[in-house]
């Protein structure tokens, strides 16, 4: 057999290994597929490259491995690690093993610890610095041409890694943050968008909204981690490597396909935010889609776009999901909702919308003034009560400066509450907390 590496020729090579086993795995393609399924993507890249028939195994293989994964991670409250933030830390070590092509990636941290801003002793241009030695160190972690799209909030809900029916956490305090890893999904395209308020022109054109997006150029490597492989695509030898041809998205309007926003204000406490956060809002709130976000500290990560991130900057960022197999809906909870009775009443309104739980996410988005304090200094109500109606479904989010959002479903047969009956300031709330579900179609 060829060593890894090898240039993809036949598998049928003499060695000193034992010719039955040789034979076997070369030339029997249901038992490569069999071993192979327990590998990481990491490691399926690198035997890829083995031959011919292993590379045809892989991409079988890589196209079953189509979930939503996650990495999570949690300091104790008040302690500081000097290898840097526990995401990054733990992220180094469970990129290793996780079996999906990260296409896109979403990760929120709590501001205190992962911006580090008590190290700048007040000094603007190191403060900048350390801001984003966090983020790059994360994003270097990703396969190259991931789309990468990082915030930090005050707070962060988080579903520990190993099971989507594990406990959610409202971490209020200390270092805490995931990531969810958004593979290739047949039917389905999710995409970063980005706008930047520019003092110049304060007019926001339609067709920055409706404009046509090129999908970047995928090319594959023979090995390594920072590659991009999609359907028919593996690595191979140089002489066999392709690239995918570049792809069209639509954008925020104009899309019949759009089911789902995430948006997200950041530096919302400078002057003009939040007018420039609904501006961008009015533009699409009132077409048949689920919008849901809320107001974050910083935007630290964004790597589609080729121009480094400013910090300081005024702007809206999020992903949009497009596709006909995605459900969703939202629910909002007002600041009435203090209690678990209550809490569990507008659960069960979600509950309602009959959204299947397999290949769902929940998310939750809600206002730094409650969690225990708004319930009586006890913790982690609202997580505890989404777990209670969704058992299997994990749960992420955080606690920020403004909630985005209302109760909406967007299904094929049941709307609860029709968009046209939304006004644009019935999405902005404070003191309140926006529960969603984005089903991203069945398994097959």
């Amino acid at each position: 057999m060829e060593p890894v590496g090898g240039g993809g020729g036949d598998c049928r090579r003499p060695c000193s290994a034992d010719p039955r086993s040789t034979y076997v795995l070369s030339n029997l393609a249901e038992v490569v597929e069999r071993v192979l399924g327990f590998l990481p993507a990491k490691a399926l890249l690198r035997v890829a490259s083995v031959c011919r028939l292993w590379r045809e195994c892989v991409r079988r293989v890589l196209r079953t491995q189509r979930r939503v994964t996650w990495i999570s991670a949690a300091g104790r409250p008040g302690a500081r690690h000097l290898d840097g933030h526990c995401l990054v830390r733990v992220l180094a070590e469970e990129l290793e093993n996780v079996q999906v092509l990260p296409q896109t990636a979403l990760y929120m941290a709590d501001s205190d610890s992962f911006v580090s801003l008590e190290e700048c002793r007040g000094h603007k241009r190191a403060r900048k610095r350390t801001s984003m030695e966090a983020a790059f160190a994360l994003e270097k972690l990703f396969p190259k041409q991931c789309q990468v799209l990082g915030i930090v909030t005050p707070g962060i809900v988080v579903t520990p890694m190993g099971s989507g029916s594990n406990q959610p956490q409202e971490i209020e305090f200390g270092e805490s943050g995931f990531a969810l890893l958004f593979p290739q999904i047949e039917g389905i395209k999710i995409q970063p968008f980005h706008f930047v308020k520019d003092p110049k022109n304060l007019t926001l054109e339609r067709h920055q909204l409706t404009k046509v997006v090129p999908g970047p150029l995928l090319l594959l490597a023979s090995v390594a981690f920072k590659v991009a492989v999609c359907d028919d695509t593996v690595p191979g030898p140089p002489s066999q490597q392709s690239s995918l041809t570049e792809e069209t998205i639509t954008g925020l309007l104009d899309n019949p396909d759009l089911r789902v926003v995430l948006v997200f204000g950041y530096n919302c406490h400078k002057v003009g935010a939040g007018n420039y956060l609904q501006r961008v809002l009015s533009t699409f709130s009132d077409t048949n889609i689920i919008v849901a976000g809320g107001q974050v500290d910083k935007l630290l990560s964004l790597t589609s776009e080729k121009n480094p991130v400013d910090i300081d900057a005024i702007g809206v960022v999020g992903l949009s999901f497009s596709g006909h197999r995605i459900q969703s809906a939202t629910v909002l909870l007002n600041e009435e909702v203090n209690d678990e009775k209550t809490a569990e009443a507008a659960m069960q309104r979600l509950k309602a919308a009959n959204i299947p739980e397999q290949n769902t996410i929940g998310f939750m988005f809600a206002c730094v003034g409650r969690g225990f304090q708004h319930y009586r200094d006890k913790a982690n109500v609202e997580a505890d009560t989404f777990r209670k109606f969704f058992p299997s479904v994990p749960l992420f989010g955080f606690f920020g400066n403004g909630e985005i959002g209302c109760d909406r479903i967007v299904t094929g047969n049941f709307i609860l509450r029709k968009c046209n009956e939304v006004k644009d300031d019935d999405l902005f709330h404070s003191y309140t907390t926006i529960m969603a579900l984005i089903h991203l179609g069945s398994s097959k």
